[in-house]
């Protein structure tokens, strides 16, 4: 018996639905909020309208970049390749002026694309891209103008369950954007992981912020209400940015029941949400708040527990969760109706790969768990990235994993594929296929999994292992008005130690401000990272809002700002640098793209 595709999934979830309400989209300008509806009659009319001009031109099992601002005709696009059996390859979106073009030109030609579905109103820019730069050849066409094809002569595909369901072009917090190639298998597990893992069912309503071309926001809160046959609610990033407020007055006014983003979102709710507009929200209907992505931390989720618990919130309600788009999406996540498991532990110990309890009067770290995994679904090791041994229990390596979600590779880098996901523990024979090699560091205890970092981040001073969230957790403390941080090391030429560099945004203070203001700041900053790690902040940066880079996820990417540090491409607000960073910094000479 062929296993069931995402395509035929969805097919069958449109004709049993019928009317029912798919999706709801939240829009809102300064003039107005309004709420766009989408049935799964509707959607699947739209979808095949789209797939019918697909196919007529030839484009099955083809590459088909999407270019869509947040919104519902990316839900069309996305389901429109599904049905015509072309390969999905979701991109940001960006405008005439974005250094992302460099990044999209570099996409569409790896991916091979054979055409590019957009909007109306960003259809000109995408056509302006492909005449001075993109791929040769490519057609551009507008799916929200109306019909574009002609539904009643589509064909149902019939892909298998490895045929390829969509390219997921990894974010790049520290590498090039490579295209994760995501099976019909693939999907169906992953789909049935989430939902073994969150415990869904037709009845749940999803909600999101988050980008839909990212795999947070694509596989958990768009596929995933439609492999259940329920519904979501979703709004723009951009409306969550101005005003985070937003985001839970959707998940009162829709009932939304399972929802998240990245930690650094509940922060903002944290910091931004006013006591007036928490009086009139209704979180009671929420039971599992993802937080993924990048680090949970544990003052995270006691401040937003403690915040909105008058707004009907359950501190049992946060769901930590670990996974990436190697593995499709999820990988863990903390059993329903548990609060979150955090650990205290010693921070030496830590420092020097092992997790131990505190020690009275000496420095420790509280650790979030990211739940647990489903023997079903997923096999987690963790191994010393060196030696390949497993480290069992307690001990802190790289994350590795096996089982059905993980792709098969990244499109067109053999190297690459072997490299990461063709790993073998060391005495391993190799029968039950290879290791996805994850990059991010963690330890498994007592069946819980705790990310600690990512392997290429790691900042090594005088033997220690730092994790740089927590210097920028550190020197963020040091004052109300320091927001996102980035925090990385750089070796000055002829020198034996890295030296550890700071970039701080400033909220709320402008270019004019004080310079004695700043001169303050710096000087927190300093103390409070040499107090908390008893490392000398020789090198620190406080620059305004929005310097500090992220990836769609929310990942800070300290590895781009490492490379715009030497470039001399920030403009700080004050900086304090020591010399022989100076010194490395006018001397090296890096191209930032």
């Amino acid at each position: 018996m062929n296993q069931e595709t995402f395509t035929q999934r969805v097919l069958a979830r449109a004709q049993a639905r019928g009317t029912a309400e798919a999706f709801a989209f939240v829009h809102e300008t300064d003039a107005q909020r309004r709420v766009e509806r989408l049935t799964y009659a509707e959607l699947d009319t739209r979808a095949k309208d789209i797939a019918s001009w697909l196919q007529t031109r030839g484009l099955a099992g083809r590459q088909v970049l999407l270019l869509y601002p947040s919104g519902l005709a990316f839900v069309e696009a996305f389901l429109g390749c599904q049905y015509a059996g072309a390969v999905a390859v979701p991109a940001p979106l960006p405008s005439a002026h974005d250094r992302h073009f460099q990044r999209l030109s570099r996409i569409a030609a790896d991916a091979g694309i054979g055409a590019v579905l957009t909007t109306g109103e960003h259809a000109p820019v995408a056509e302006s891209w492909l005449a001075g730069g993109g791929p040769d050849g490519v057609p551009c066409l507008a799916t929200d103008t109306g019909p574009v094809g002609d539904a009643t002569h589509w064909r149902e595909p019939e892909p298998s369950a490895d045929s390829l369901a969509f390219l997921q072009y990894t974010s790049g917090s520290t590498s090039e954007p490579k295209g994760v190639m995501v099976s019909h298998r693939n999907l169906m597990a992953n789909e049935a992981a989430i939902q073994r893992s969150l415990g869904s069912g037709a009845d749940s309503c999803l909600g999101s912020w988050l980008p839909l071309y990212h795999d947070m926001g694509l596989i958990g809160h768009v596929l995933h209400p439609l492999w259940l046959g329920a519904r979501a609610a979703l709004m723009d990033p951009e409306t969550f940015m101005r005003r985070p407020v937003r985001w839970l007055e959707m998940i009162g006014d829709h009932g939304v029941t399972i929802g998240g983003g990245p930690n650094f979102g509940y922060d903002m709710c944290v910091r931004r949400v006013k006591d007036a507009e928490l009086l009139t929200l209704d979180l009671s209907r929420w039971e599992q708040a993802c937080n993924g992505a990048e680090p949970v931390r544990a003052e995270t989720i006691d401040a937003f527990a403690r915040r909105f618990a008058p707004a009907g919130f359950r501190p049992e309600t946060f769901f930590p969760c670990y996974g990436m788009a190697e593995t499709t999406l999820l990988v863990s996540g903390t059993p329903l109706g548990r609060p979150a498991v955090t650990r205290t532990v010693d921070t030496a110990a830590l420092e020097t790969g092992r997790l131990t309890g505190p020690v009275p009067g000496l420095a420790a770290r509280t650790l979030v768990s990211s739940g647990v995994t489903h023997a079903e679904d997923f096999e987690v090791r963790i191994a010393d990235p060196a030696t390949l041994r497993d480290l069992g229990e307690e001990g802190i390596g790289e994350i590795w994993v096996r089982g059905a979600s993980v792709a098969a590779g990244y499109w067109a880098r053999p190297g690459a594929t072997a490299e990461t996901f063709g790993a073998r523990l060391a005495g391993e024979d190799g029968t039950a296929g290879g290791w996805l090699r994850t990059g991010d560091l963690g330890a498994l205890s007592d069946g819980e999994l705790y990310v600690t970092g990512r392997l290429k981040e790691m900042i090594v001073v005088n033997g220690r292992n730092i994790y740089p969230h927590d210097v920028e957790s550190a020197a963020r403390s040091a004052h109300p008005s320091l927001g996102t941080g980035a925090v990385f090391a750089v070796r000055p030429h002829g020198d034996v130690r890295e030296r550890l560099v700071v970039v701080l945004e400033v909220r709320g203070r402008g270019a004019d401000a004080q310079a004695a203001d700043h001169q303050d700041l710096l000087e927190r900053v300093q103390r409070a990272v040499n107090e908390e790690f008893g490392v000398p902040a020789g090198n620190v940066l406080l620059v305004a809002p929005g310097t500090v880079r992220r990836t769609t996820s929310g990942k800070v990417q300290r590895t781009l700002m490492r490379r715009l540090f030497l470039a001399g491409a920030l403009d700080p607000l004050l900086e304090v640098v020591e010399p022989a960073v100076r010194e490395l910094r006018e001397r090296t000479p890096v191209t930032v793209s």
